[in-house]
């Protein structure tokens, strides 16, 4: 299965959180957390559609001015997503800055920025250059089950963890994963191409199977210009299980926080955790509300996934990384 979702880690295990995703049919790209970015090209930082921040401090939030640097004088539509507060975080940012020039810009950047929070009200607004990125309150959001966004193409999910602040973790889970079968296009003379990526567009949102689907012929002479989406779906796709990634830092390890990551995690294909402390350390763990590399693992295994990529590393361990990976790897198989 060539997988849909392709995640890098921005800074390194050992850098500002920043877990940056792109898509194996789709341009635009998703990134978690939004610690410094100045790596990451302003080719992909444009191509952003979502970014989901865990929490505000500084290493997991710094990027935001880079971020906005970048995106001024273009139309786009930002959606932000943080935890209870995180608004406000934003509208500060934003009123660091002097904006008596904005009204002679004729592109609108749009920040929409969302609140997740476990059990206080959600809350939603938006901030647009044109007006100098006046705070506008929004109808509050509707997260179901901690669904965040619920796109054909991708879901995420998240769930509040106990940092002694609010921290979110995330889910990006891919509702089902469609994959062409090319031996089966080249028996039906199909050529591939960007189209087939209309075709999957159209089967994730379950449009009806007469629909016509605009279609490439190896040689194309006396043959009709489209096919029904049924016909296609039926005979060229295969449907499989969709990929799921987790991404999980800044947690004490705690039975509600262990049981809030396992369920939202379950079965992942990949968990990006962090395992800033050697197991030696988890009182200093515990004390400053973060997981050991022997937790992060056991934490993976329990929860099933197929992998995991301990990260966030503290760098007072510069240095140990093949320690502070082989204890986590340890734990992962241990408890599996």
């Amino acid at each position: 299965m060539r997988p849909t979702f392709h995640p890098t880690l921005v800074n390194g295990p050992f850098g500002d959180p920043a877990l940056y995703v792109e898509f194996l049919d789709r341009r635009p790209a998703l990134m978690f957390d939004l610690g410094e970015i100045s790596d990451l090209a302003p080719r992909k930082i444009l191509r952003l559609t979502h970014v989901f921040v865990s929490h505000a401090h500084m290493d997991h939030f710094a990027g935001f001015d880079r971020l906005l640097r970048i995106c001024l004088g273009r139309d786009m539509f930002l959606r932000l997503f943080g935890p209870p507060g995180f608004i406000d975080r934003v509208a500060s940012k934003l009123g660091g800055y002097t904006w008596n020039l904005v009204g002679n810009y004729t592109n609108d950047l749009t920040l929409e920025v969302a609140e997740y929070a476990h059990t206080s009200p959600w809350r939603h607004a938006q901030f647009r250059v044109r007006t100098g990125f006046r705070r506008e309150e929004l109808d509050p959001p509707a997260f179901p089950d901690g669904i965040l966004v619920d796109e054909p193409a991708f879901r995420v999910r998240t769930a509040e963890l106990d940092h002694r602040t609010p921290c979110l973790a995330f889910s990006l889970e891919e509702p089902e994963h469609l994959n062409v079968w090319r031996n089966r296009l080249a028996e039906r003379g199909l050529k591939p191409g960007p189209w087939l990526s209309a075709l999957k567009a159209a089967v994730r949102r379950g449009d009806p199977a007469h629909t016509p689907i605009r279609v490439v012929w190896s040689a194309p002479q006396g043959r009709p210009a489209t096919l029904p989406l049924g016909d296609l779906r039926d005979t060229v796709l295969s449907r499989e299980r969709g990929q799921k990634v987790g991404y999980v830092v800044d947690a004490v390890h705690s039975p509600a926080n262990a049981d809030r990551i396992i369920a939202l995690v379950r079965g992942a294909d990949r968990l990006y955790i962090e395992a800033p402390f050697r197991n030696r350390e988890a009182e200093r763990a515990a004390a400053t509300r973060h997981l050991t590399a022997g937790q992060a693992g056991g934490l993976g295994a329990r929860a099933g996934v197929r992998e995991i990529v301990p990260f966030h590393f503290s760098s007072r361990h510069e240095g140990e990384i093949d320690a502070l990976r082989g204890e986590a790897l340890a734990a992962f198989r241990q408890e599996r």
